[in-house]
C-alpha cells in the first residue's frame, strides 16, 4: 500500500493506492469527502451524507495511481458531493478541492 499525505487549502488529504492483484484501488479522502477509482460505490457514501465522486483515467482507462486520480475525470457523485458544488466531467483535483472547502 502507498499513503500520500498532500495539502489542499489548507486541509490535509490522505491519498491512497492499494495493489488488489491486477488492479489498484486508488483513493484520496478528507473528513470532508472522498475521491475515488470505479471500485467505490458512492451512492453508498451518501447514505452516511458522506460527499464522494467517482472517477475514470483518460478515454475511460483504469485510474492506476493517485498522480492518475488527480487527473481523472469525475463520471458520477453522489448528493452530498453535488451539494459541495463537486460536477461530472470535472478532474479529481478539482473536485478534491470543492470538498475540502
Amino acid at each position: 500500500m502507498i499513503h500520500e499525505q498532500m495539502e489542499l487549502n489548507g486541509t490535509q488529504i490522505d491519498a491512497y493506492q492499494i495493489p488488489c492483484g491486477d488492479f489498484n484501488i486508488v483513493f484520496a479522502a478528507t473528513g470532508s469527502g472522498l475521491v475515488g477509482c470505479g471500485a467505490f460505490d458512492v451512492a453508498a457514501l451518501d447514505k452516511f451524507e458522506y460527499p464522494a465522486a467517482k472517477v475514470t483515467g483518460a478515454e475511460g482507462g483504469p485510474v492506476v495511481t493517485v498522480e492518475d486520480l488527480l487527473e481523472a475525470t469525475v463520471v458520477q457523485l453522489n448528493k452530498a458531493a453535488a451539494q459541495k458544488g463537486v460536477e461530472p466531467g470535472e478532474t479529481g483535483e478539482n473536485a478534491l478541492y470543492k470538498l475540502v472547502r
